[in-house]
């Protein structure tokens, strides 16, 4: 069988690297991922591991030979001297001197200034006026006895960035992929392991894309330390840049009254502003006044002037607690400065990342295998905002007439963000549309649930649509919401389109739940479910239980089978036996453990009046617990509700309800 690898060669050859060799060249060179990956690209974007080893060498060369280290600026700028001239790989800004009429470049590493360079080249690539670009250009050194001659000369310069791109090939390859594989690409793409993530987290990753594939797009995401959420604005894009502190002036983002030039929305996709939170950190208001108009008309003014531009607008910080304490006593935007704690301001943000369902970054969610070169990525991304699909989603849905026409409008630019990325041909069903539609909902709701605890002005909106094809409405829940707000699961009664948000509850003493034929939802990052308050109601009663599960094979999932095994115990009449069987299949490198493990069982669950039996069967698919109460429970997932956990020394290793969940769907039936 084709693995992804090999596909993705075979689609895309020349046009994608092996991750880990980013890393094996970057050695201490603070470069960005597009300019190595742009290296790599040239000598490695093969599968054939002579030509990598042979091209790594040569891009190390390069990096050794060119990049301009800070601390190794004189040794360069005398190679330069005593060659007449030399290539070089650095960061490049210009400015114009007004002065001398004439425009004069500066060099990041190798600490140059007021170098002339011709008109020629900046009309050519005039992002070098705003924020600096990495170029590889030839320097030449010429003397020269007269007093003000400036020795150093630009004799050639190029961006560094892929050119001919040709989108529709992008496209068309598409098709080869499926959903999940494409995703998983993308996901290695930007250096990611996607077996480390559920589909959910791997969305929250590609919304990170958004404004590079979207004009006008305004993103926040704020959450704890460690979750890599600028690393993209900094290391994907030569058409993005990231504002370190997150602090600007008006003359420098927009527009300078006393020499009239363009600031950094003219010049740039996505405008990043790193470190954004900090409730001490000082803030212009005008410009906060700026910034409202441009992300709400994408334009501006100063002085006399209205100037338009497609700059996304990104803002990224970090939490000051945790998101329970925020909800009961602030909100989510607690830990911005004050400034920006403007509620005309936040209702501008078209979507809102939560930053504390990404994981922290360890080793193994690093990804060796092969992904886009980011700067190919970059290209065809750009070459996207082009495109218009902000009214796809109405072909299979309406939303509800209570929505805002801003809402409206953030919901439609966070769905064609996602539809380009994971659709970019179009071609996409009507479930994966729902997909999209609905984080792009959740994405908006999460602003606007913020806004109406700041101002109650703000009044309550329902967020749900009808699905065309069924007539059937859905609403749309946050998933801290879910979690924190009143810890609920989605429910919906069997033969019946009701669909309704109902607390998780314990069974009390003396106090029984009232059980019923129904369907329950988990959803992908969702915390507070146990066994207990998922199913423990359906258990009591029972004298009989078969478990069906294909997977009870490695040691996590053995614990959580001792686990749904105390529970029964907790259950049962303690007066009576309960005779439990379980149904599992395991290869054969797992046999000799699973008998063994079950075989201890057997013996250490006699005490406790259960009497276990167990089968392996290599040919079992389903899932469910069936019980001589007259109760059928499907699982979805089997026991294996939940998400990895941190090992033995994290809490949630311990306590189901501080575990994350995996999405799946848990059914009732009734067979009285």
């Amino acid at each position: 069988m084709e693995g992804l690898d090999d596909k993705i060669n075979k689609s895309f050859a020349g046009k994608v690297v092996r991750k880990d060799l980013t890393k094996m060249v970057k050695g201490n060179a603070i470069v960005p991922t597009y300019v190595l990956e742009y290296l790599l690209g040239q000598y490695c974007a093969t599968n054939d591991e002579e030509t990598i080893d042979q091209g790594v060498e040569t891009v190390k060369s390069i990096i050794s030979g060119h990049f301009v280290h800070r601390g190794e600026a004189q040794i360069i700028k005398s190679t330069i001297r005593e060659k007449g001239s030399h290539r070089i790989i650095d960061k490049v800004s210009v400015q114009l001197n007004d002065m001398k009429d004439r425009y004069e470049a500066s060099f990041t590493n190798l600490g140059l200034s007021h170098i002339p360079i011709s008109d020629e080249i900046i009309k050519q690539h005039q992002k070098l006026l705003s924020g600096g670009v990495w170029c590889i250009l030839t320097l030449a050194y010429l003397p020269s006895d007269e007093r003000e001659h400036i020795p150093w000369l630009i004799e050639s310069l190029k961006p560094i960035q892929i050119s001919n791109i040709d989108v529709g090939e992008y496209k068309k390859e598409r098709a080869n992929f499926t959903k999940e594989e494409w995703i998983d690409l993308l996901v290695q793409s930007i250096g990611l392991n996607p077996e480390e993530f559920t589909f959910r987290s791997k969305l929250l990753q590609l919304m990170r894309l958004i404004p590079f594939v979207e004009n006008n797009y305004n993103l926040i995401e704020l959450g704890p330390k460690g979750t890599g959420k600028s690393h993209i604005y900094s290391e994907l894009s030569p058409h993005g840049i990231l504002i370190s502190g997150g602090e600007v002036s008006k003359a420098k983002l927009f527009v300078n009254n006393t020499t009239g030039d363009i600031g950094l929305v003219g010049y740039w996709d996505v405008v990043a502003y790193d470190e954004f939170a900090g409730k001490t950190k000082r803030t212009d208001r005008g410009l906060v006044d700026i910034m409202k108009n441009y992300m709400a008309n994408k334009n501006f003014s100063r002085g006399t002037e209205v100037y338009g531009a497609s700059a996304s607008m990104v803002f990224v910080g970090n939490t000051d607690h945790s998101v329970p304490y925020m909800l009961k006593h602030s909100n989510l935007f607690d830990a911005l400065p004050k400034d920006y704690y403007d509620s005309a301001f936040l209702d501008r943000i078209h979507a809102y990342i939560p930053g504390w369902e990404v994981q922290k970054l360890r080793n193994e969610m690093f990804t060796s295998n092969y992904g886009f070169i980011v700067d190919y990525l970059a290209e065809v991304l750009r070459d996207l905002r082009k495109e218009d699909r902000t009214q796809e989603y109405n072909n299979y849905f309406e939303l509800s007439n209570s929505i805002t026409t801003r809402d409206k409008t953030s919901i439609a630019k966070t769905y064609a963000g996602m539809a380009k990325i994971i659709y970019p041909d179009g071609e996409l069903k009507e479930e994966d549309a729902q997909e999209l539609l609905d984080l792009a909902i959740e994405s908006r709701n999460r602003v606007k649930q913020q806004l109406q605890k700041m101002d109650e002005t703000f009044e309550e909106v329902d967020f749900s649509y009808k699905v065309r094809s069924t007539g059937k409405q859905k609403e749309v829940e946050t998933l801290e919401i879910l979690e924190f707000g009143t810890p609920t699961i989605t429910e919906k009664k069997i033969d019946s389109d009701e669909v309704q948000e109902v607390p998780v509850e314990k069974q009390k003493p003396g106090n029984p739940l009232k059980l019923e034929s129904k369907q329950k939802e988990i959803r992908d990052n969702q915390s507070g479910i146990s066994y207990d308050n998922l199913f423990g109601a359906y258990l009591i009663g029972a004298t009989e239980v078969t478990l069906i599960d294909p997977y009870i094979r490695l040691p996590y999932q053995f614990r959580n089978f001792m686990e749904f095994v105390k529970l029964l115990a907790e259950k049962k009449d303690p007066e009576t036996e309960l005779k439990l069987k379980v149904i599992t299949s395991s290869s054969e490198e797992y046999k000799e453990e699973a008998r063994e493990a079950f075989n201890t069982m057997i013996y250490s669950l006699e005490g406790m009046g259960i009497i276990l039996e167990y089968e392996l069967d290599d040919f079992i698919h389903d899932r469910y617990i069936l019980l001589d109460n007259g109760w059928k429970i499907l699982l979805g997932r089997g026991l294996d509700l939940w998400q990895r956990t941190g090992g033995w020394y994290d809490i949630n290793e311990y306590v189901q309800e501080k575990r994350v969940c995996k999405s799946c769907e848990v059914t009732f039936i009734n067979n009285n």
